[in-house]
């Protein structure tokens, strides 16, 4: 046995001769770990290919299998204070959004804005947050792939920041989507409520017993470009909306507190798109 396992770690070495995925991986769990582990960390990536695809790493796989085999470690002795750069080519503001509700459904509610940066072709977000744990790059890959998007590299400049390049080509809002003659209903919430209206020209919105609503609705296009905003000082029951053309998506809360839609607000689709 010990004979066997000898001989996979020399063949293994033999084989290992990949420095981009070697920097990759030192850079994901630190030079003392990749030294320590090199032996076991040459075995579990080999063959080196499964981790390429079109020509570059795949970051999400080489994360996946440190993972899967106790190498990457992502938590801290106590809550300290994490730094996440998010980068992209697409849409700043489409980014921001689809960004905050892809981290709100890993659990993380409470951040801050530390800095934002867009120069020819990238926009950069920062955001502060704590936490017990480094954000899982595993569980992010699979929420941003809900939302059309995908992983492309991963930097860990530190324990307490990481840095991640994501591709927005195929991006879409992980929303809930009306279709014509479909009726929805919002319960209460501490946000506002968002709705994909892509499908629909026109919506019945009607407010529930117990409301004082005052309407404040904002409509949006497929990257996030505000079309327009319909606010009313008066208080109301049903509204019957006409979309603008180009509306992907809308957003329902109040004009002043979302107290005033406690019970709940129910939409109705009106003709197909």
């Amino acid at each position: 046995m010990v004979k066997k396992l000898l001989l996979l770690l020399l063949i293994a070495g033999t084989l290992w001769s990949d420095d981009q995925l070697n920097d990759k991986i030192k850079s994901l769990v630190g030079d003392a770990a990749f030294a320590k582990n090199r032996s076991f960390i040459e075995i579990i990536f080999n063959p080196t290919e499964y981790y390429y695809y079109n020509g570059h790493i795949d970051v999400v796989k080489v994360v996946e299998t440190l993972e899967e085999n106790g190498l990457l470690n992502l938590f801290y002795k106590k809550p300290q204070s994490l730094e996440l750069t998010f980068s992209t080519n697409g849409p700043p503001l489409f980014f921001v959004k689809l960004m905050g509700e892809t981290l709100r459904s890993m659990g993380y509610y409470r951040y801050i804005t530390k800095a934002s940066k867009l120069d020819s072709a990238t926009f950069y977000w920062k955001v502060q947050l704590t936490t017990e744990y480094a954000t899982n790059p595993t569980i992010l890959s699979k929420e941003l792939h809900k939302r059309g998007c995908s992983i492309i590299d991963i930097t860990k400049e530190h324990m307490q920041s990481w840095v991640y390049d994501i591709d927005m080509t195929h991006a879409h809002l992980n929303l809930q989507e009306i279709q014509e003659g479909q009726q929805i209903v919002f319960n209460r919430s501490l946000y506002a409520h968002w709705l994909d209206v892509s499908k629909v020209k026109k919506l019945r919105v009607t407010s529930n017993k117990g409301n004082y609503w005052f309407p404040y609705i904002a409509y949006y296009d497929n990257a996030m470009r505000l079309l327009k905003v319909y606010k009313r000082d008066k208080k109301s029951w049903q509204l019957k909306l006409t979309l603008p053309r180009d509306t992907a998506y809308i957003k329902l809360a109040d004009l002043y507190t979302l107290k005033n839609i406690k019970s709940g607000l129910q939409i109705e689709g009106i003709g197909q798109k």
